[in-house]
Order: C-alpha cells, then structure tokens, then sequence
C-alpha cells in the first residue's frame, strides 16, 4: 500500500472520531484558505513487536528516510521523524517501558501478548486502531497516574495522534498568532501548556494545537469520556542560509504531547 493512501486512510479514521478536525477545516475554507499537512504523528511503545521500527516500516518501504530523532527524559520518551518529498512528514514517538515501574511494564506487555502476531506484522498497522481489546477503565486510570501518554496509547492503539497544519501555506492566517486569535473566536480552545505558542522564530519552528477532543469509550466497566486526538498547528522558519527548517524542537513537542492529557470536567 501507497503511502498516500495510509495518509488518505488515516486521515478519514482521525477526522471521523474528531469532529472539531472536520469544523476546523471548514472554517479555514470559508475562508478560501487552502490547507497543507506538515506531518502526521504516532504513538507507541518501546516493545520490539510494536516500536518505532516496527511503525515506521508503513512509511519507509515507499520512500520515507529517518531525517532526525528527539528525546523526551521527563516523559520518558524517544522520537524520530521521516521525510519524503512532496509528502507530510512522519513523526512517531515511542515510550520507554524500562524507565516505568515493573507493574506499569508488565501490564502494557502483557497487552500486546494478546494481540495477534499476525496483525503486529501487518502492513496497516499505523491503521489499526484499538488492537488492545476491550479496555479496562481501571487499568487506563492506573497507567494514567505513571503515564498519560501510556494510557492514551492503552485504549486508542494506532492512528493518527494529531495531524498538523501548515501555517506556511496559508494565505490570510499566516502567523500562529493570527491562527490562535481565529480558532479562540471560533470556540476552539487550546493547549496552553508554556503558552499558546510553543518555539519562537529564533528556534525556526512555531507550534500551537487544540485540546483533545474528547470521545465517549466503551470500557468494561462502563462508559467513560477520554480525551482523544487534537490538531496541530505549524510554523516553519529559514535560517541563516535561507533554508526551511525541517526538524522539530523536543522541548516544544514535550509540551504539544500534552494536549491530550486527561483534564477535569
């Protein structure tokens, strides 16, 4: 399968459990903005079965080359991104199970022990949503209290976490300022967590995204609303060489991961 078509896929997957992506989009079009998509993102964990070389084989075997990685050390994360001209560049992120408790270790092995092997070798893994089963509300509380990024992981598998527009390629809204302002107007609120803007010209990339929506889950115990994707918003610097930085900022992405943290109410 084409690259395009895993984007085509993912991005119908995510805008169909999203409804604020599809509201987003109709508001830029209204505004006769046409949107481009700087880079889709993906969550998982460090397990060979299901790590960040496993995941990105979706992406590599048509083209995609590793053009950077990223760590995280306070959320225990590692990253790298890809790139493939004339596509969305791929960012995916991994959680370092050694560096958790041995429960929180055990219990997140012990899930993907369940799952088929067959479909951990699938080709359309990134597409593959809740593998993990029925999940447990107990256990997505008890991951949660070691690790949002663990638990949103637990119950919505793979897919697209975020995909990112690019501030670069629009018109009218060509500054995150001018984003934030739009999207405030319109209801949308966003993630705040070191300001509204994360980066600064200076670093060559600016980002900003919305909360999570949230999404109703069918766990064993009940019903329960989590959080569940957002939307990113990018902006892109050229050097000193005038060149267009093509990388990302861990200390502005460890922020970003945080939309998706559970919130109250």
């Amino acid at each position: 399968m084409k690259t395009n078509e895993i984007f085509e896929r993912l991005w119908e997957q995510y805008a169909m459990e999203n409804p604020s992506v599809k509201r987003i989009h109709q508001l830029f079009e209204e505004e006769e903005e046409h949107i481009v998509n700087d880079h889709v993102a993906f969550r998982t964990y460090n397990d060979p079965r299901v790590g960040i070389d496993v995941l990105s084989q979706a992406f590599t075997r048509d083209g995609f080359k590793e053009a950077g990685e990223y760590r995280f050390p306070e959320k225990k994360l590692f990253a790298r991104h890809y790139e493939k001209e004339g596509s969305p560049r791929v960012f995916i992120s991994e959680l370092l199970l050694d560096e958790f408790s041995e429960d929180l270790k055990k219990q997140l092995m012990g899930i993907i022990d369940k799952v088929p092997p067959k479909l951990l070798k699938s080709p359309e893994l990134v597409l593959s949503g809740r593998i993990f089963g029925k999940p447990s509300h107990a256990l997505y509380e008890s991951l949660r209290n070691e690790s949002e990024y663990a638990a949103w992981v637990y119950v919505h598998g793979y897919r697209a976490n975020h995909f990112t527009v690019s501030v670069n390629h629009l018109e009218r809204f060509d500054t995150l300022q001018k984003v934030n302002t739009f999207l405030k107007n319109n209801g949308f609120e966003l993630n705040s967590s070191g300001g509204e803007i994360k980066g600064t010209p200076d670093e060559l990339l600016e980002q900003s995204s919305t909360l999570a929506d949230r999404v109703t889950i069918d766990f064993k115990e009940g019903t329960h609303d989590i959080p569940s994707c957002y939307y990113e918003f990018a902006r892109r610097h050229k050097d000193k060489h005038g060149v267009l930085f093509s990388s990302f900022i861990a200390g502005s992405a460890d922020k970003i991961f945080e939309s998706t943290d559970q919130r109250s109410g």
